[in-house]
């Protein structure tokens, strides 16, 4: 197809990668997948570079390049491997949107990138604006490139503000649905398990941003998230439980009118949303039939069972590299739970300590994030390996 929309789809492999290439197998042509990226998942990105045969294949272990070459040279795919390679791919000319569907920091410096020159972003990996949010979006100012949430929840609040006046509006109230254990008391959420917690009432999502949800750090970074896209004063944003998953989001107006967007828990229509440039895809996703569900309930989350829900207020407040020494000790304290080193309870005050033991940055460049990444991370596992003594 001639007008086809050319895609580098970082984190091809996963939950949101596939989603994504799954509206290209449907797109009649109007998308195509250039470029694939994946972590360590070689035998996955060699069958989806085989189905969907982009002319760049890459994987972020080197030491898995000759095996993704040997099965991908012979249908003329390039292949090449390494951060560095990760992080160039989106500077190509023959890419026009990057889908940036990794996980945690390493989205950072594709996304620069990709906004240096010029290139449209779809926008999953939301730790990008979590850790530099201030970062990216001075770059934008400087840039014709342009940023379309596929979060569900920040997906609802745009489609919300379709034809909109931003002054008018009042709140925005991002949706949670609580995670498994939104019932639970403190003591037992405190000893549960990684399998307990990876049992998602609702998304079926990837195992680090699974444990997010369970300890709400996750609607945490997407306040934040919220924040930066849309330019709202951060007391004017907050996080509303709604177990059913039906409602994504809502927005507030000045004149107390509230809009929100419904659709059934699945990413489709987040993805197609945004590959579309906010417009519609006929068939992104199932229809929503409201008289399958008797009730559409929220609540107010409790800050005292899920403390990390209370770190995206302190991070919008202190500001600098608050946010992305959270994101980094967040990012080793989940990894120690998931490989069973600490207890669920363990990772709120392994972040707690690392924001103590980092030094603060009121204006920090991108250097600083790298450096306080680094530093965050090496702090974290400090805190994790006396946990084990």
């Amino acid at each position: 197809m001639e007008n086809s929309k050319r895609l580098a789809v970082l984190g091809a492999t996963g939950s949101i990668g596939r989603q994504t290439l799954d509206i290209v197998s449907r797109s009649d042509g109007r998308y195509n997948a250039v470029v694939l990226t994946a972590g360590s998942r070689v035998d996955e990105l060699i069958e989806l570079a085989s189905k969907h045969r982009p002319r760049l294949a890459i994987i972020a272990r080197e030491d898995l390049l000759p095996r993704l070459r040997q099965a991908l040279q012979p249908l003329g795919i390039a292949t090449a491997a390494g951060t560095k390679a990760l992080a160039e791919c989106v500077e190509a000319d023959d890419i026009d949107m990057v889908v940036t569907a990794t996980v945690g920091y390493s989205g950072l410096e594709p996304t620069l990138r990709a906004i240096d020159t010029g290139k449209d972003i779809a926008l999953a990996n939301k730790e990008t604006l979590v850790v530099a949010g201030d970062l990216v979006n001075s770059r934008l100012g400087r840039s014709k490139s342009r940023i379309f949430p596929v979060d569900s929840e920040h997906s609802a609040v745009a489609q919300c503000l379709a034809g909109e006046n931003h002054a008018d509006i009042y709140r925005l109230l991002i949706t949670a649905s609580g995670g498994p254990f939104r019932t639970w008391p403190a003591d037992r959420i405190a000893k549960a398990t990684a399998n307990d917690a990876l049992k998602h009432p609702n998304w079926n999502m990837g195992r680090k941003i699974t444990i997010d949800s369970a300890t709400m750090l996750n609607k945490a970074f997407e306040i934040i998230e919220a924040y930066h896209l849309f330019g709202v004063p951060a007391e004017r944003i907050s996080a509303v439980v709604h177990p059913q998953s039906i409602v994504h989001s809502m927005v507030e107006f000045t004149d107390g009118a509230v809009k929100a967007q419904l659709g059934l828990p699945d990413m489709r229509l987040p993805i197609a949303y945004a590959l579309g440039e906010n417009t519609r895809f006929e068939g992104a996703e199932k229809h929503l039939s409201l008289e399958d569900y008797s009730s559409l309930t929220f609540e107010k989350p409790d800050p005292v069972r899920f403390p990390c829900l209370t770190l995206a207020h302190l991070a919008l407040e202190k500001g600098g590299n608050t946010a992305c020494i959270i994101n980094a000790a967040n990012e080793i304290a989940v990894a120690a739970f998931l490989e069973g080193k600490i207890t669920f309870g363990d990772i709120y005050p392994i972040i707690e300590q690392t924001l103590i033991k980092t030094p603060f940055i009121s204006a920090p460049v991108y250097d600083d994030y790298v450096a306080t990444n680094s530093e965050a991370r090496a702090h974290a596992a400090e805190i994790v390996k006396s946990l084990l003594n």
